[in-house]
C-alpha cells in the first residue's frame, strides 16, 4: 500500500541538460490527437489534419468520401501516428460535416450521441456536465485540446469548460477503453481529443443564434494565412435566464459564459510548430447539483489553457515535443450570493507539462520512446494540507490556506509492427507520482487486427492504466462530505475483441470487452445513519464489468444513388453490467451508477437541395438510485429523447431551426435535477473571405 506524502511542494529541475540543444526534447512526453469517449484511442494528433473548404453539412458521418479520407488521417491509438485504417483498434472520429449536421450546442452535446458515451447533465448547453465511458465516472477519461492534455485534477465536473465555439471543431476524435501506455494516468477508461479547424484560407464567420428560456449566443473567428503561416482568433458570449426556479422563487438554472481563443503554426519540409492560447469563463445557477440541501447553489470557472507544440525530423528520428501551462480557478456557492451562511470556496489549479514523442522506422516495423512530466498544484481555502505562508485570494478579504503539489512522470515504449494483414502495437508506460510513496509501476498493453477479407477486419487488446485521486475526493470535507486523504490510486485491466466492416455503403461495427477494475474511487451514503449520513469518499475493493456495442450506418447516397432525400442512417447499441457488491441502505453517488442499455439513432433527409433535416433519437436506462427531497429513495427511469434540426445551408452562410426534448420528456440524469422539456434555438451563420 502506497503511504501517501502530503505537502511536498517540490518541482522537478533538469540541471544536467539546461545547455544541450535537446534539452526540451529530453523533458518532454507525447502530443496527441483529439480524442475522446467511443469506439476509439488516438494519439497523435495535428489540427491541420484534414481541411474541408465549405461549412455546408451535406452528410452525415457515415459518408464514404469521409470515411476513405479519415482512414487516411493520423489519427491513432498509439504512441507514434499511423493511418487510422491502420490502426489496431476502432476508433470513432466525428467529423466537421457530422459536427454541423447535429442539434447541439456544445462539445457535451455532441457526446451524447456516441453510443459508448454517458453524458450526464446537470445544465444544459455545456453548463456542467459529466462525461464518461463504459460505465465510468468523470474521472476517468483523458481530454485533449489539439493534442494537449487539459484534464482538472481538482474535479472532472468542469473538465468540458472549453475556450472554442462547436464551429471551430474539425473533429472529434473517442477513445473507449484503458489507454495508460498513451495518455498516462488520466486515461483509465477513455480519451477524448478535440481538434480545432485550422485557418484554411484568410476570412472568417459571424455567428448568432437565440431560443427558449432567454437563450442567446453570439461568436466570430477571423482567420490569417500567408505562406508557411496561420493565425486564427475566435471568441464568443452566451447567457440563458435557465429553466427552473428555487424554492424562493429566485433563478438557479441561469447562465453566463464567454470564450476566446486564439491558434498559430508554421511549417516547412522539416518542422511543424503549432500554439494557442485560450480562456473560458463562465457562471451558472447550480439547482441542486451537488446536494440536496440548497436548492441556490452557484458556481463560477475561469479556465486559461497555453500550449506549444512541434514536429521535427532528424535522421532517422521524429520528435514530437509540446510544453503546455494551464490555469483553473474556480468559486463554489453553497448559498448563492450569502457568504455568510456558508463560506465560499475557492480554489486554484496549476498543471505544468513537458513531454516528449519519440519515433522512428526501421527493418522490424515502428519504434517510439520518450517521457511525460506532468505538474499539478493546487491552493484553496479546503482542499489540501496546510501552506506554511497562505496567500490572498484576488478581490477578496480571504486567504488560500490549504494546497497540495504533486508531480507525475511517465516514461513509454511502444512497437509497431504489419505483417501482411496483421497490424500489432505493444507497450508499456511505468509511472511514478510524488504524491506518495509509489515505485515505478509498469502498466503494459497490446492492441492487434488482422484483415480477414478487404471490407472486415478482427481486432483484440489487453491494456491497464491508473489514475490517480483528484484533489476534491481526497479532500473535499465540507457541506455533507466527508473525504479520505488516504485514497490509493484507481487500477484498470481490460480485455475487448471485435470486428469491424467498410465499403462503399455501410460501415458496422461490433465489440465486447470486459473491465476489472480495482481501488475504484466513488463517493457513497450510509442512509441507515439518518441525519448523521454524509457522502465519504472510498475506494471499492474491485468492479468488475462486461460490455457490449454495436453499431451500423448506412450511406443512401452510395446504396440508392438515384434518390436524392435519403442521406444517411445510424443505429447503435451499447450494454453494460457490473458485478457490484452493495450493501443494504448505501447510495453511490458516480461509480455504481451506469448506463446498462443504451440506444442512439441518427436519420439524415435532404428535403431540398439545399434543406437538410436531421434527427437524433436516444434511449437511456440507468442504474443506480437517490433520495429525492421528501426522503423516498428512487429508482432511476428509462428515457427517451428526440432532437431535431432543421438547416438551409449556402457556400456562404447557413440558417437553421433546433429543437432538443421535441416531445418535452421529463427526465433527469443526476436525482434532484430536472432536465429542461422542450427547447428551441433558431440561428444563422455568415461565412466571409478576405
Amino acid at each position: 500500500m502506497y503511504k501517501t506524502v502530503f505537502n511536498k511542494r517540490e518541482s522537478f529541475k533538469f540541471k544536467h541538460f539546461s545547455r544541450k540543444g535537446y534539452s526540451l526534447f529530453a523533458c518532454l512526453g507525447r502530443e496527441v490527437l483529439v480524442g475522446t469517449l467511443s469506439v476509439a484511442t488516438l494519439t497523435y494528433a495535428k489540427a491541420d489534419g484534414i481541411s474541408v473548404h465549405t461549412e455546408k453539412a451535406d452528410s452525415s458521418y457515415a459518408s464514404v468520401a469521409r470515411t476513405l479520407l479519415l482512414d487516411g488521417v493520423d489519427v491513432t491509438a498509439l504512441r507514434a501516428p499511423l493511418a487510422a485504417g491502420r490502426v489496431p483498434r476502432i476508433v470513432t472520429v466525428l467529423d466537421r460535416d457530422a459536427i454541423a449536421a447535429a442539434p447541439a450546442q456544445s462539445v457535451n452535446d455532441l457526446l451524447k450521441y456516441a453510443v459508448g458515451v454517458d453524458v450526464r447533465q446537470r445544465g444544459p448547453i455545456g453548463a456542467q456536465t459529466d462525461i464518461s465511458i463504459r460505465g465510468g465516472t468523470s474521472e476517468h477519461i483523458a481530454i485533449l485540446l489539439n493534442g494537449i492534455n487539459i484534464c482538472d485534477p481538482q474535479t472532472g465536473h468542469n473538465a468540458f469548460d472549453l475556450p472554442v465555439d462547436v464551429s471551430e471543431i474539425e473533429r472529434i476524435e473517442i477513445v473507449e477503453g484503458p489507454a495508460g501506455r498513451i495518455y498516462g494516468t488520466s486515461s483509465l477508461l477513455g480519451a477524448v481529443n478535440i481538434v480545432t479547424r485550422p485557418a484554411d484560407e484568410s476570412g472568417g464567420s459571424v455567428r448568432a443564434e437565440g431560443g427558449s428560456f432567454g437563450y442567446a449566443d453570439a461568436g466570430a473567428r477571423f482567420s490569417l494565412r500567408s505562406g508557411r503561416w496561420r493565425n486564427q482568433v475566435s471568441g464568443g458570449y452566451a447567457r440563458s435566464d435557465g429553466y427552473s426556479r428555487s424554492k424562493s422563487g429566485a433563478l438557479n438554472a441561469d447562465y453566463t459564459g464567454g470564450r476566446a481563443f486564439y491558434q498559430g503554426s508554421f511549417s516547412d519540409e522539416d518542422l511543424r510548430v503549432g500554439w494557442h492560447a485560450g480562456v473560458s469563463a463562465k457562471g451558472w445557477g447550480s439547482n441542486t447539483f451537488y446536494s440536496t440541501l440548497s436548492d441556490e447553489q452557484y458556481e463560477k470557472t475561469i479556465k486559461y489553457y497555453t500550449a506549444v507544440r512541434a514536429e521535427a525530423k532528424v535522421g532517422w528520428f521524429r520528435f514530437l515535443p509540446s510544453v503546455y501551462w494551464n490555469r483553473f480557478q474556480d468559486r463554489y456557492e453553497f448559498y448563492r450570493g450569502a457568504p455568510d451562511r456558508s463560506p465560499y470556496n475557492y480554489h486554484r489549479t496549476d498543471v505544468l507539462g513537458l513531454n516528449l514523442n519519440s519515433w522512428f522506422d526501421w527493418a522490424l516495423g515502428r519504434t517510439a520512446f520518450g517521457a511525460e512530466v506532468r505538474n499539478e498544484d493546487i491552493i484553496s481555502t479546503t482542499l489540501g494540507e496546510p501552506l506554511a505562508q497562505p496567500k490572498p485570494v484576488h478581490g477578496t478579504d480571504r486567504r488560500y490556506a490549504v494546497g497540495l503539489n504533486r508531480t507525475n512522470l511517465s516514461l513509454f515504449l511502444e512497437h509497431n509492427v504489419t505483417l501482411g494483414r496483421l497490424n500489432v502495437s505493444a507497450g508499456f508506460t511505468a509511472v511514478k507520482n510524488t504524491w506518495s510513496e509509489m515505485p515505478f509501476k509498469i502498466y503494459p498493453g497490446i492492441d492487434a487486427s488482422y484483415a480477414l477479407t478487404a471490407n472486415v477486419k478482427a481486432y483484440a487488446s489487453f491494456n491497464m492504466s491508473l489514475r490517480m485521486p483528484s484533489f476534491t475526493e481526497l479532500y473535499y470535507s465540507v457541506d455533507g462530505h466527508k473525504a479520505d486523504k488516504h485514497l490509493r490510486p484507481e487500477e484498470m485491466t481490460a480485455y475487448e475483441v471485435g470486428l469491424k466492416y467498410v465499403d462503399d455503403a455501410v460501415r458496422a461495427t461490433l465489440s465486447a470487452y470486459r473491465h476489472q477494475g480495482r481501488n475504484m474511487i466513488d463517493w457513497i451514503m450510509d442512509t441507515s445513519l439518518g441525519d448523521e449520513a454524509v457522502w465519504t469518499s472510498v475506494n471499492h475493493a474491485k468492479i468488475n464489468s462486461i460490455g457490449v456495442e454495436a453499431s451500423a450506418t448506412l450511406d443512401f447516397t452510395r446504396l440508392f444513388p438515384r434518390q436524392r432525400v435519403l442521406r444517411s442512417l445510424e443505429v447503435a447499441y451499447a450494454y453494460i453490467d457490473q458485478n457490484q457488491k452493495r450493501e443494504a441502505g448505501v447510495q453511490s453517488l458516480y461509480a455504481l451508477e451506469y448506463l446498462r442499455h443504451k440506444v442512439v439513432a441518427g436519420l439524415g433527409l435532404r428535403l431540398l437541395p439545399n434543406l437538410d433535416l436531421d434527427l437524433k433519437y436516444r434511449y437511456q436506462s440507468r442504474v443506480g438510485s437517490y433520495t429525492d427531497t421528501e426522503g423516498v429513495n428512487r429508482r432511476y427511469k428509462p428515457y427517451s429523447l428526440v432532437d431535431v434540426r432543421l438547416s438551409w445551408n449556402k457556400p456562404r452562410y447557413n440558417v437553421y431551426v433546433e429543437a432538443n426534448n421535441l416531445f418535452d420528456a421529463d427526465y433527469v440524469d443526476y436525482g434532484n435535477v430536472p432536465q429542461p422539456g422542450l427547447w428551441v434555438i433558431a440561428g444563422a451563420r455568415w461565412n466571409f473571405k478576405f
